[in-house]
């Protein structure tokens, strides 16, 4: 297994295969609250235009990609209204005495690692590959979580993201977390 960046359509591809058996809309409740789940949807020309800007990281295992999360910058707002009222409600916030709108920061835009893989640290090791690949340009990595999703906060909250805010937006509510990349 190794972790890189995206580099080719079909791993591109192979993030939305992962997606779509991920998606909260395609699980049972039993596994949504025993795994976890992906809110958002993202189609292939969405995610090539997030990828066009700022590639996002991925771990493949035998040429499959099996976890990912995805880089979401500024760049594409205007593409997909979950990223755009993100975006929004993160501007607003205040961390370290200072607005966030005023400070270079990179979204991550969804996390998944596939079923198969989980509870081996590979969430911990997207993210750190993240932090090397985008670090010397933004001062936080930032996401939201639907409070019905702890899992997914408990895998943030190992990696260093600590919850900055709580909000609601897209029907659902969210916590806002961040990486603090200079701490």
């Amino acid at each position: 297994m190794h972790i890189k960046r995206v580099s080719s359509l079909e791993e591109i591809d192979q993030i939305k295969i992962l997606q779509n058996q991920n998606l909260q809309t395609n699980l049972e409740e039993e596994e949504i609250q025993k795994e976890g789940f992906l809110t958002a949807q993202f189609s292939i020309e969405f995610l090539e235009l997030m990828h066009r800007y700022s590639p996002s990281i991925i771990a493949v295992d035998k040429g499959k990609v099996i976890g990912y999360v995805l880089v979401t910058t500024k760049a594409v707002l205007g593409h997909h209204p979950l990223i755009d009222d993100l975006f929004s409600n993160v501007d607003k916030q205040i961390y370290g005495g200072k607005s966030l709108e005023d400070i270079p920061y990179v979204l991550s835009g969804q996390l998944c690692v596939s079923k198969s893989y989980r509870g081996q640290g590979l969430a911990k090791q997207l993210y750190t590959f993240f932090k090397s690949s985008y670090s010397d340009n933004y001062s936080y990595c930032i996401t939201d979580i639907d409070l019905k999703n702890p899992r997914s906060l408990q895998a943030h909250i190992k990696t260093g993201f600590k919850i900055i805010a709580t909000s609601t937006y897209g029907g659902s509510q969210w916590h806002i977390v961040l990486w603090d990349w200079n701490a």
